[in-house]
This record gives structure tokens, C-alpha cells and sequence, in this order.
């Protein structure tokens, strides 16, 4: 592998006009494609083969105008005003009657009508059922919602929006993380290199594949659902993996320099050998995103896709864009900044790192590591240990009224009712019901009354008739979020034909709350198959690159025991409530998209790290073939862009935690606290101290596996070799690349 990339470096650098003209072009395009085609992302979620799915679509071949999503309205008064007296009711009688008129509305139910008043007659409920989905409803509609409750509000009524769809429910994540991660990855490249160019490359290329990837994303949600996660999700990624992927290929091409390379061979060779582990890196990173789709669940393989897509832009920059810019900046990436308390530090430092490697921090934690290994495995092992045991207690859930920013209407209609109705009412369960060859005619009645006597109900309502179909609102005694009701809805599922025997009805449990039960149901279901896939990926892709068994094992226990300790932190913080205070959180369940997520994106980040520091170990192996030797130096020369890589994914990752959204901000943690953990416990420690303890088996494979197993060269040793054979020769012209 490393030849070729050495040929496409060499070229990208020739031809750097051109590679800069093509990058532009494509921004360029990919910004015009996604105004052009308008795209906008939603936040609505379907499951196919879920049985709240199958009622949806029942709705929509006999009920249409049922079947889209459902908005509450809770209306409460100050003081001792009660929502029965005559202007507090007349104004909400018209608030109710102005949402009639909306375009999108199919139905609007009335408190009053609905005997939907709190018994201390402060509280109202009211709801609107629109005829289309979630995601089809307009921001003209929704800001005509708005416009409809504001002369309420100015007459002093309190009303606050929740439900599937509700104004503001679309909240856009603000500017401000991806300012905040940039500066900082600035400043951590600064320090990291000592050089502005050097420390500005990177960012100059992350952004411009992060500018593709976003609009590209825009521009494929006019085609296809693209939830609004997912843009965060390529955002974090694009920016911090094309950072990352950078970083690796120009401290590279930067150690070179120093070493007295020409800058015009030192580009090729840069991307020929730390290429190599960066085009490794991300494609394990995409296969395990693209391995989304083994769940079978729309919105998460769409999700796994464009987040993949951002992350192959940013390995295509990486190699095309960067070597250009390589090329034009010549050796000012080694044009040193003079720090007024430390002149000339940065140069002294460098100069150490390429000249005397055994003199840096790097090679002195190596010493540690090598001196002291066992009981750095058995403290390591025991921290993430620790942190993981929360992961015992997960509850997967999706967000609801109750996971919102308190600050935020969901949130406030959410506690309004649940204090004056009960948790259940924020989310009541639909239960369509079929009377197609119903035996009596009161075979509703029958049904609702049944299902009025079954535990954890506390009303049942009619909520609309048509074309045969009844539709039942069963609402629970307990939260959307609560096991409980979730316990409920499997019940009714069971108990199905003792619910309607002798009745001749069917019926099917949906609603926004059934829909979040049985999405969670089924990303448990997919989560160890989702693991198995991961694991055997991580197997076979890291035995090709280190060809031995020993290497991928320690690389597969080391991920688990990241990920599953950063799931940990995340349950105690978010779902416990341990700092939840410090970090801004509202307490809720975890969301049950969220492990299968981080599987994925931990397994790949972990791998970037494992190649970059595995690859130096083994090249120093490659010419030492002494273990401990090798680890130190492997460590020494890889831990200082290591370092800086994982602080730079940290960074915009806390970043991305400052942002109020139920779904971004416990990603964004759980990365962080993720990436963190891999990089510094697992990578720097407990897979160097694996190697030392272990020793020179640790590259041990039969000679069959020779045979069978291709020699990728993924640290460019033999191109380094040939490198260095020509250099000795004085012929670095003839340097073709081949070996």
C-alpha cells in the first residue's frame, strides 16, 4: 500500500494547482447542490416491522387523517385563577378554535370537551392531530401555532407545546462548538508543532471537508429522511478525524523535514508511510458506520451512512489536499514560533524528537510502562472496570417532554402535566382498533372496558372513528420512560385475544410512545449482533494490518473495555444524575440508539489510535527486534501525536456537550469521555504494557499465515528502506516508489 501512496503524494505535490482547483470546485458544488435542492433534516423515526409501524400505515390506508403526528397544548393560570373561569376559558376556547384553521390540522380536541381539566382546575389539556408526519409539518404552520397562543400568553395564561411536533422542536445546534473545538484544536496543534502553518493546516483542510460533507448531507436529506442528528454526528466526526488524519500525515512529513529531507521528497514519503495507517484508520472507521445498517433501523443507517461519508472526505483531504498544501508551503511548517519566556524551545524540541528520541516525555513514559507493567495493567484494568459497572443498570429510551432542556416548552408542558394529570398523560398509547367483522355493536365499549381493568391504566378515551377503525387512547399510570409502561405496552400485546374475545375486533398498539418502546426493543435486540460484527471486523482488519493474532486481541479487550466504561460514565451522569449539575443535563434514560452508536465510533476511533502506535512499535521491532526496546521507542515517537490527536477529539467533542439537545449533547460526552479513556489508558498503557509483558511472541504468526495472509506495509518500512538506499546512492531522483 505504501508505494502507491507514495506515488499519489509525489503527484498530488506536482500537480498542486490542479488538486487545489478540484477541492474548490467540489466545496464549490457540493454548497450549490445543497441550495439548490433546499434539503432540510428531520427528527421523526420510523421502524419498519414494529407493530406501532403497522398501525401507523393501517391509519394511512383507512385513516389518513389520523395517522401523522400529534401535538399537546397545556394551558395553566397564575395565582388561584382556575382555567373554568370565564376569561381564562374564553381564551383558550380561542387558542383551541384558531388551531382548527391551521392547513395541517385533521383534528383538534378542546379541553373542555374532553374533560381534560385538572381536578385543582389549573391545568388544561388539549391536542391537535395533524395529517401528516413529524417531518412534513411546516415551519409556516408551526409559527402560526406560535402566533395563535400568543394573545393567551399576554393575557397571563401560561401555554407550553409537547408531543411529536411543537414549535421550536426542530432547535438547530448553534455555531458556537464547532468555534470552540476549532480554537482549541488550534491551540493543542501549536503547542503540538511550534509552527503556525504547521498547526493551521489542518484546520484549513478539516473545514473544507467538513464544508462537503455537511452540504453534501443537506443535499442528499431532499431525497431521503435524514434525521437532524445525524449532521452533528458528521460534524463532530468530519472535524476531528480530518484534524486527526492530518495531524498523523504532517508530523510526519515535519519529522522529515527536520531530519534535512527535502521538503519534495519528504511530502511523498509522509503519505506513503504515516498514509498508510490513516487510510487503515478510516476505513475501519467507515465499515464499523456503515455496519449501522445490521440493525435494520432506517434513520440509524442513514445516520452510520453520512457519517461515513464525512469521514471518507476527510481521509480524501488528508491524502489529495494536504500533500498540496504541503507543496506550496515548502518548510515553512518547520519556521519555528519563539515563545518570549522559552525562545527557541520549539525547535529544540523537534530537533530532540527526530535526532534523540530517548530523551523525550515519550520515550520516558515508554520506560515507565515497560518498568511497570503489570501493575499498570492491573490498576488500568481495575479504573475502567469501575467505571463501566453502571452499564449494569442502563434503561434505553428515546427523548421525550421530560429529557428536554428544563428552559424548553416540551419540558415545561411535560412537568405542567404530570404534577395536575399524571407522568401518563405525556404520553398516552394509541390503540387503533378494527371492527371490520366485529360481532356486536358494542364491541368498543367492550374492548375499553377491558382494557380499563388491566394494571397501570389510568383512562381510557375514545379519540376518533372511520372507515371501520376506532381509535383508543390508553393512557398509563406511569411515564413514556418508565419500564412500567413499557411493561404495559407488551402486556396488552400479550393479553390481545383476551381483550377482544367474543368481540370479533383486532386491534394495534401505536403511538409516539409504542414507537419509542419498540424502537428501543429493537436496537437491544441488534446491539450484541451489531458487537459480534464489530469484534470480527476488528479481527480481521488488524490481523491483515500487524499480521499476527496476539495484537488484534489486545486491541479488541481494550476496545471493549472503552467503550463500555465511557457507556458507564454516561449512565451515571445522565441517567443517575451523578454531576448533573456540572454538566448541564437533564436526568432521563439513555438514549437507546446511543450504545450501538458508540460501539461504532469507539471501535473506530480506538483503531486509528492502535495503528499509529502499534505501526511504530512494530517498525522500531522491524529493526530492533528487541520488545521492550521497541515499545519504548514505538511509544516515544507516536505518544506526542497521539496525544495531540485524542486532546484535539476531546475538545470538539466537550465542545459539542455545551449544546442543549436530548441527543447531542450524551453522545458528545459519551465521545469524549470515550476517546479520552482508549487513547491514554488503553493505547499509551495497557497495549504498550501487553507488548512488553509479553515480548517477542507478540509478533509470533506460523508460516502458513505468511502465506495467506498480505503484507500491506501499512508502516512503510520497506519504502522508508528503499528510501534510504537511494539517499545513500545520491540518486534520490530515481526513486520510483516500487517494491
Amino acid at each position: 500500500m505504501s508505494r502507491y501512496l507514495f506515488g499519489l503524494g509525489r503527484l498530488v505535490a506536482r500537480r498542486r494547482w490542479w488538486v487545489l482547483a478540484v477541492w474548490v470546485v467540489l466545496l464549490a458544488g457540493a454548497i450549490g447542490f445543497a441550495v439548490g435542492t433546499g434539503g432540510k433534516t428531520t427528527d421523526s423515526f420510523t421502524v419498519p416491522g414494529t407493530e406501532s409501524q403497522d398501525a401507523v400505515s393501517l391509519l394511512q390506508q383507512r385513516m389518513p387523517a389520523f395517522s401523522g403526528a400529534q401535538m399537546q397544548v397545556v394551558f395553566a393560570t397564575p395565582g388561584m385563577v382556575k382555567v373554568t373561569d370565564s376569561q381564562p376559558s374564553a381564551q383558550i376556547e380561542q387558542v383551541m378554535a384558531e388551531l382548527k384553521g391551521l392547513s395541517q390540522a385533521a383534528a383538534v380536541v378542546d379541553p373542555f370537551q374532553a374533560k381534560t381539566v385538572s381536578p385543582d382546575q389549573r391545568v388544561a389539556l388539549g391536542s391537535v392531530q395533524f395529517s401528516v408526519s413529524a417531518g412534513e409539518v411546516t415551519e409556516e404552520t408551526l409559527g402560526e401555532v406560535d402566533r395563535i397562543a400568543e394573545p393567551a400568553r399576554d393575557a397571563g395564561l401560561e401555554v407550553e407545546f409537547s408531543g411529536a411536533v411543537y414549535p421550536g422542536f426542530t432547535a438547530e445546534v448553534p455555531e458556537t462548538p464547532e468555534i470552540f473545538g476549532i480554537a482549541a484544536a488550534f491551540g493543542i496543534l501549536l503547542i503540538t508543532f511550534g509552527a503556525v502553518v504547521a498547526a493551521g493546516l489542518p484546520i484549513v483542510t478539516a473545514l473544507i471537508g467538513v464544508g462537503i460533507g455537511l452540504t453534501g448531507i443537506l443535499g442528499v436529506a431532499s431525497f431521503v429522511d435524514v434525521p437532524a442528528a445525524a449532521t452533528s454526528l458528521a460534524l463532530m466526526l468530519g472535524l476531528s478525524c480530518g484534524i486527526d488524519y492530518a495531524l498523523f500525515i504532517l508530523s510526519r512529513h515535519r519529522h522529515n523535514i527536520v531530519l534535512g529531507i527535502p521538503a519534495a521528497e519528504s511530502i511523498p514519503l509522509a503519505v506513503g508511510t504515516a498514509g498508510s495507517s490513516v487510510v487503515f484508520a478510516a476505513v475501519t472507521v467507515i465499515i464499523a458506520l456503515c455496519g449501522l445498517s445490521v440493525a435494520g433501523i432506517p434513520f440509524l443507517t442513514v445516520m452510520g451512512l453520512t457519517a461515513a461519508g464525512a469521514v471518507l472526505v476527510a481521509m480524501l483531504v488528508a491524502l489529495t489536499l494536504l500533500p498540496a498544501l504541503l507543496g506550496f508551503a515548502g518548510g515553512t511548517v518547520a519556521r519555528f514560533i519563539s515563545p518570549p519566556l522559552h525562545p527557541g524551545r520549539p525547535q529544540e524540541v523537534a530537533r530532540i524528537a527526530a535526532y534523540e528520541p530517548e530523551r523525550t516525555v515519550g520515550h520516558a513514559w515508554g520506560r515507565f510502562v515497560t518498568r511497570f507493567r503489570i501493575p499498570l495493567l492491573v490498576l488500568g484494568i481495575a479504573v475502567l472496570g469501575v467505571l463501566a459497572v453502571p452499564v449494569t443498570r442502563i434503561h434505553l429510551g428515546l427523548p421525550s417532554g421530560e429529557s428536554q432542556p428544563e428552559s424548553s416548552t416540551a419540558h415545561k408542558a411535560y412537568d405542567l402535566a404530570s404534577r395536575s394529570f399524571g407522568p401518563g398523560f405525556n404520553g398516552p398509547l394509541l390503540v387503533v382498533t378494527d371492527l371490520s367483522n366485529a360481532t356486536s355493536q358494542d364491541a368498543a365499549q367492550t374492548v375499553m372496558s377491558r382494557l380499563r381493568q388491566e394494571p397501570n391504566v389510568a383512562a381510557v378515551q375514545p379519540g376518533g372513528t372511520g372507515d371501520g377503525l376506532v381509535l383508543i387512547q390508553v393512557v398509563p399510570k406511569t411515564g413514556p420512560d418508565d419500564t412500567a409502561t413499557a411493561d404495559l405496552v407488551s402486556r396488552l400485546r400479550d393479553d390481545r385475544a383476551d381483550i377482544v374475545n367474543g368481540t370479533g375486533a383486532t386491534y394495534l398498539i401505536g403511538g409516539t410512545t409504542a414507537a419509542n418502546i419498540d424502537t428501543s426493543n429493537r436496537l437491544a435486540e441488534a446491539l450484541p449482533v451489531f458487537l459480534a460484527v464489530v469484534v470480527g471486523l476488528a479481527l480481521v482488519l488488524l490481523t491483515i494490518a500487524f499480521r499476527t493474532v496476539l495484537v488484534p486481541l489486545s486491541s479488541i479487550v481494550g476496545f471493549i473495555l472503552s467503550v463500555f466504561a465511557a457507556l458507564g460514565a454516561q449512565v451515571a451522569v445522565f441517567q443517575w444524575g451523578w454531576g448533573a449539575d456540572l454538566f448541564g443535563v437533564v436526568k432521563t434514560q439513555t438514549l437507546s440508539f446511543l450504545p450501538i452508536i458508540i460501539l461504532a465510533i469507539i471501535f473506530g476511533l480506538s483503531s486509528d489510535y492502535q495503528i499509529f502506535v502499534v505501526s511504530r512499535i512494530k517498525e522500531e521491532h522491524s529493526r530492533t527486534a528487541d520488545a521492550i526496546t521497541s515499545v519504548q521507542n514505538g511509544v516515544a515517537h507516536s505518544a506526542r501525536v497521539v496525544t495531540a490527536a485524542a486532546l484535539i477529539m476531546f475538545a470538539v467533542f466537550v465542545a459539542f456537550t455545551t449544546v442543549d439537545n436530548p441527543i447531542v449533547k450524551p453522545l458528545a460526552f459519551t465521545l469524549a469521555v470515550g476517546v479520552l479513556l482508549d487513547a491514554f489508558i488503553v493505547r499509551l498503557t495497557l497495549v504498550p504494557a501487553v507488548m512488553a509483558l509479553i515480548g517477542n511472541r507478540m509478533w509470533y504468526h506460523p508460516r502458513w499465515f505468511a502465506r495467506y495472509v498480505p503484507d500491506l506495509d501499512i508502516e512503510g518500512v520497506e519504502l522508508e528502506r528503499r528510501f534510504e538506499r537511494d539517499a545513500e546512492a545520491e540518486v534520490p531522483q530515481s526513486f520510483t516508489g516500487t517494491s
